[in-house]
């Protein structure tokens, strides 16, 4: 029986691109772009779900686990909204590189170098981002298992990754990673891409409901990605812990 989620390539891939995580126009220059409507997602299903009011601090009391956390680009941005965040990444340097940009930016994130079922903390959490991180890891299973064991009841795990699509695989593959050269090749493996309903099927085994589905589309036009019908390619999702 497995009982790790680690793909040590998939690791040694990241890790070597860690020292792009804040540079902008860098490796990392798709999730730059698709940061604000991630951040936007996520802020207003907290709000709603929580029933909190938007402020300056509108994610104060809320305890958030950011699984896979790279570089800390959605870490860094939940915690300046109020939500004490602690983030994990299997990836060393991945922390590293997190810990030193938030210190420069004078932030408290507790940030530690695991996966959700090595992880040594007692407590569970408010709020769980999955976020492009379940088509990089060994075993989808036991991620969600171990990711919503530390969930608290009624608590949220948002997962974002691409749908197994012939749209997909011709868009984030062929696409982005060898025609626009938007990610590096080898980014991903469209084998390890889930449809929305095994990704709900899964989640439903391991006491999460469904709370919403949305798919997240790149308008070139605006230079922007937007929250869409079509969950084609991305997707967003939302569960509630039971």
């Amino acid at each position: 029986m497995k009982n790790n989620t680690i793909n040590k390539e998939e690791i040694l891939k990241f890790s070597k691109m860690a020292d792009e995580w804040w540079d902008p126009e860098g490796k990392f220059k798709p999730l730059h772009n698709f940061n604000p409507i991630r951040i936007k997602y996520i802020k207003s299903s907290i709000l709603s779900h929580f029933n909190k009011r938007n402020s300056d601090l509108p994610l104060k009391g809320i305890e958030i686990l950011d699984i896979g956390c790279g570089g800390g680009l959605l870490s860094e941005p939940m915690q300046r909204l109020g939500a004490k965040v602690t983030g994990i990444d299997a990836s060393k340097k991945n922390i590293a590189i997190a810990k030193i940009h938030s210190k420069k930016n004078n932030l408290k994130i507790k940030y530690i170098n695991s996966s959700p079922e090595k992880l040594k903390i007692k407590k569970k959490f408010d709020v769980i981002l999955n976020m492009e991180i379940i088509e990089h890891v060994d075993d989808i299973d036991l991620f969600i298992k171990k990711s919503s064991e530390l969930l608290k009841k009624n608590g949220l795990m948002f997962i974002a990754t691409l749908n197994k699509t012939l749209k997909s695989y011709f868009f984030a593959i062929i696409g982005a990673e060898y025609i626009l050269r938007w990610l590096p090749m080898g980014t991903h493996d469209w084998n390890k891409f889930v449809k929305p309903l095994e990704l709900t099927k899964l989640c439903k085994i391991h006491s999460l409901k469904l709370e919403g589905l949305d798919g997240v589309k790149f308008n070139p036009i605006l230079n922007e990605w937007k929250i869409s019908r079509d969950n084609s390619v991305n997707y967003i999702t939302k569960f509630k812990k039971s």
